[in-house]
């Protein structure tokens, strides 16, 4: 016998059939949308392992090209304490560190020194753009690379050093350009005292400088301010410096003093991991 369907079923029945097909759209929507998110997830994943691959192998050539010779002419003491006790009479005894600037300037007629830190990853040429934007995501070659470069603030000038000189770099996860800053916030760098020491080369001079400042911050302006227009507002500055300090060091610094800064992120929320130094030595290459 033949079953008629009623009124109420009949629209019962396309009910569920447009939500059958809502539902279907839906699922075709979220999959596109999934499979956009895996797209773009692998693209940033090849972006960032590619960039270093790029930053390693410009490393490789540099490497190949760095001619360190170590000197310990006595150079010109820097603004010595009276104390001969002071730590400043320790550090002035560790050798120069000279580099053969030919083949750097080659490549890039941006740079403008050659920095070392012991027990880091950090050995780089030093570059200077007319902004502080351009070596964020280029290279030392000059080409578009998120890793960017470690670069000096375009306010400071390194054949006269400003009151406050700043440095530069991200702190990328594989331990290139700054990612090493880690290190300075752990015990194990910070109780090796031969380590407060930040080899800074030009084309003219060589110049080592003593930390006398490690610590965290969020993101602020103050830190790096290249010049200050008073001895007392640069002492207000100093002392400020010193006590943010976290490292088991307490170093002289007063308004005499050029002062080095290095700077990088600690995390994606703004954070800081900075160092400040003074300069305690140097001598014309």
């Amino acid at each position: 016998m033949k079953k008629y369907m009623t009124i109420e079923d009949y629209f019962k029945t396309q009910s569920i059939d447009k939500t059958k097909t809502k539902i279907s759209k839906w699922h075709k929507i979220l999959a596109i949308v999934c499979l956009i998110i895996i797209i773009f997830s692998l693209y940033t994943i090849f972006k960032w392992s590619f960039d270093n691959y790029k930053i390693r192998q410009i490393n490789k050539e540099i490497n190949k090209n760095i001619k360190i010779n170590k000197n310990s002419e006595e150079g010109e003491l820097v603004n010595p304490p009276n104390d001969k006790n002071n730590n400043y009479y320790y550090y002035i005894k560790f050798p120069f560190y000279e580099i053969n600037y030919s083949s750097f300037l080659s490549q890039n007629k941006d740079m403008v020194a050659f920095i070392y830190i012991k027990n880091t990853n950090i050995n780089y040429p030093v570059v200077q753009a007319n902004d502080n934007t351009y070596y964020l995501n280029h290279s030392f070659d000059k080409k578009e690379n998120e890793a960017g470069w470690i670069f000096m603030d375009y306010r400071n000038n390194i054949k006269n050093l400003s009151d406050n000189t700043t440095i530069y770099g991200h702190a990328r996860l594989d331990g290139t350009m700054f990612g090493s800053l880690r290190k300075v916030l752990s015990s194990t760098w910070q109780n090796d005292l031969d380590n407060y020491v930040i080899y800074l080369s030009t084309l003219k001079e060589s110049m080592i400088f003593q930390i006398f400042s490690i610590y965290t911050i969020k993101s602020e302006s103050y830190y790096i301010t290249p010049n200050f227009s008073s001895n007392n507002k640069k002492q207000i500055w100093l002392d400020t410096m010193k006590r943010r300090n976290i490292a088991p060091i307490d170093t002289d610094v007063n308004t005499n003093d050029k002062i080095l800064t290095l700077s990088t992120c600690q995390n994606n929320k703004g954070g800081r991991i900075v160092i400040h130094a003074k300069l305690i030595k140097r001598k014309c290459n």
